[in-house]
């Protein structure tokens, strides 16, 4: 079945699995009402269905199928899914035309040359009506569109452009998301800092721009993002600027470049955009102003409950993915909390988006202040900020630190402390012990003991171990690097996941623990005190 040259849209699961599981090739592109980079992405979508009519082409809309964006783990717009046969190949978040372009063709390479319906004036794998939109969205964003002959005049390009980002302000963020609506907890945590240290700094949200986002990588020689530069240097992520502001070494490299600095809370201290306010840069329209009594309104529903949440439905019925996914966390921490279904009062929906500079929902609201939204208490609930958060302010009891590594360690049946994430691994050790997890096919979760001192510090004594990586199998003590490593070679990392992640009954009394620990401490990559050591991995820092 193919698409014919038309978007379908997809109106239950079950619909899409039909459709996806009879095609040879299927691409599907999850979008959203509300977002300007999804309906701009949508008509390259549209594109591509007439270029490339062998394959079928999807659309879903992401907060009205909440059953599809779950099942596809959906949790930002737009994204793209890619199958062949029934099955996912592929992925694309984020609104790059050129490489939505390539991955479709890639998916819809016909089965032989006469079935080819890809028109002959192809400069990269889209017909021409794609090129002309990708060049359109390039222009008005200051970038540029060639075809894949000018790869090096492109890279040079963007070079280019990266050089004139990085210089464009004295101090400069590279960031996810924006400093009014940080889109992860790691780039929130650097705004903060800055904020604190009051300096002005430039930024831009590099969950907009592909191209800037992987180009950077490069650039900076540094795999995960948010990255901080002064004066056109690299000072580095999170974990550095945290460590360096609390040292106070940030105010000295400050003051050594002349930077200005204003007393925290200083109305000057706020950052600006890297570009004007347009939908590449992620920024949000300038709203109509409100009225004193629907600001009124608004302030007392937000502040009618400790813990306030505006969401589509009902917590017994949530109308949308994103909502039931931030619904089932507070339920899950039993954290106490009272909500507001903007579905029935289009005036507090507009309304409350204009009050907290926030364009979408769920919006949460922790005495009276916006936390942020699915994706925020998704990451802040990973991390354990959200218990922290709400126990700072006295809404639920103060967790104890050994009830807190219980409830981490518990989180998953396999957890790994490691230094990093499994994407971007911060250690060579933590490296391997990832390799060797994904190789046995086990699937497990993870906390980056980088950013959390506290976990860091107090685990050593917890477990009696004073190195990491840790590896945990239902909450028990499995070893370190060494021992993972043995384990594999053994053929034990199978059986760990075929007996229902039982540990080993023994733990090798002839191996002592002490072996790995020197082996920990003495290697210049994985020393206690170390913050960076080998980047065995790409990607990003998690959301």
């Amino acid at each position: 079945m193919a698409s014919g040259g038309a978007v379908r849209e997809v109106g239950s699961k079950a619909e899409l699995e039909a459709a996806v599981g009879g095609a040879r090739a299927a691409a599907v592109h999850f979008w959203a009402e509300w977002c300007e980079a999804s309906k701009h992405m949508d008509e390259v979508f549209a594109h591509l269905a007439v270029d490339f009519p062998h394959a079928v082409f999807l659309r879903v809309e992401a907060e009205e199928q909440p059953e599809i964006s779950e099942a596809y783990g959906i949790t930002a717009v737009p994204y793209f899914v890619f199958c062949k046969e029934g099955k996912t190949v592929d992925t694309l978040e984020g609104a790059n035309p050129a490489s939505l372009a390539d991955k479709v063709a890639k998916l819809a390479e016909p089965a032989n040359v006469a079935e080819s319906a890809v028109p002959a004036s192809l400069g990269v794998a889209a017909g021409p009506a794609v090129l002309e939109k990708v060049q359109e969205m390039a222009q008005k964003n200051g970038a540029s569109a060639t075809g894949s002959a000018h790869s090096g005049n492109m890279e040079d390009a963007l070079n280019k452009r990266l050089e004139q980002l990085v210089n464009s302000h004295p101090v400069f963020l590279f960031m996810k998301g924006y400093p009014e609506q940080p889109r992860c907890g790691f780039s929130r945590k650097v705004v903060d800092v800055l904020k604190q240290e009051g300096v002005e700094f430039g930024s831009f949200d590099i969950l907009t721009d592909n191209d800037v986002r992987e180009g950077m990588k490069k650039f900076s020689n540094w795999p995960t993002f948010p990255q901080l530069y002064c004066k056109g240097e690299l000072l580095g992520g999170c974990d550095i600027v945290i460590a360096m502001h609390e040292s106070g070494e940030l105010k000295d490299v400050f003051k050594e470049h002349n930077i200005p600095l204003q007393p925290p809370g200083h109305k000057n201290v706020e950052a600006v955009k890297a570009e004007p306010a347009t939908e590449k840069s992620g920024a949000v329209p300038e709203p109509v102003g409100l009225t004193a009594a629907q600001k009124n309104r608004l302030e007392s529903i937000v502040n009618s409950s400790p813990v306030m949440v505006f969401i589509k439905g009902s917590p017994e019925e949530p109308k949308c993915g994103f909502s039931g996914k931030v619904v089932h966390i507070l339920i899950q921490e039993k954290i106490p909390f009272s909500s507001f279904d903007i579905l029935m009062d289009d005036e507090v929906r507009q309304g409350l988006k204009v009050l907290s500079n926030w364009p979408s929902y769920p919006q949460v609201y922790i005495k009276g202040e916006l936390v942020g939204g699915s994706d925020i208490i998704m990451e802040m609930h990973k991390s354990g900020d959200l218990k922290k958060v709400l126990s700072d302010k006295g809404i639920i009891p103060k967790e104890s630190l050994e009830d807190r590594l219980k409830a981490l360690i518990s989180s998953a049946p396999v957890m790994l402390f490691m230094k990093g994430t499994p994407d971007a691994p911060r250690c060579g050790f933590s490296s391997k012990v990832v390799n060797a997890l994904k190789q046995a096919g086990i699937s497990f979760g993870s906390f980056d003991i980088l950013s959390d001192e506290e976990v860091r510090q107090g685990l050593k004594t917890y477990s009696n171990w004073p190195t990491f990586p840790q590896l945990y199998c239902k909450s028990e003590l499995i070893g370190g690097c060494d021992i993972v490593l043995e384990m594999e070679k053994s053929g034990e990392l199978e059986t760990l996941l075929d007996s229902s992640c039982r540990a080993p009954r023994h733990r090798h009394p002839h191996r002592p623990r002490r072996r790995e620990q020197r082996s920990c401490e003495h290697d210049p990559l994985d020393g206690e005190d170390g913050l960076i050591g080998k980047v065995d991995g790409g990607g990003d820092a998690a959301l």
